[in-house]
């Protein structure tokens, strides 16, 4: 697999993409979240490439204290081929030489298989409660 940066002319690809792999939820909209990245950090969104086919997805980001990692997804044909492995590490590789001590990400509690993904990396539960507030509505 190919790693490489998002270009404007793979959104639709993405997006089905995270729509094949339910990341789509109705208070979150892709595009509009495609369009925020690339205004800060695009070179940390990252995707997978085989035969010149989008099968992986990774957004990076990172503000100076702590590395982000957000629509992690490898389309279900793929899965299991370590295709998501590969995306993480090409985008802790990419952090690290930004100077980021610290990975950190949030998983809905109830995405067991994808916990257990992280927790085979090396990822450790935090002692901490993620908070939210949303400042502009998607929907």
């Amino acid at each position: 697999m190919m790693i490489r940066s998002f270009a404007p002319e793979d959104q639709d690809a993405v997006v089905q993409l995270w729509k094949d792999c339910s990341l789509v939820v109705p208070w979150n909209d892709p595009q509009k979240d495609i369009q925020r990245k690339l205004k800060d950090g695009a070179e940390l969104f990252l995707l997978g490439e085989l035969d010149k086919k989008i099968v992986a997805s990774a957004m990076g980001g990172y503000e100076g204290h702590r590395g982000w990692i957000n629509y992690l997804a490898v389309t279900p044909a793929q899965q299991g081929k370590g295709y998501a492995r590969q995306m993480v590490e090409n985008l802790e590789a990419r952090l690290l030489a930004l100077g980021c001590p610290k990975l950190n990400l949030q998983i809905r509690s109830s995405n067991v298989d994808v916990i257990h993904f992280y927790e085979a990396l090396g990822y450790k539960a935090d002692a901490c409660v993620s908070l939210g507030k949303r400042l502009i509505p998607d929907s």
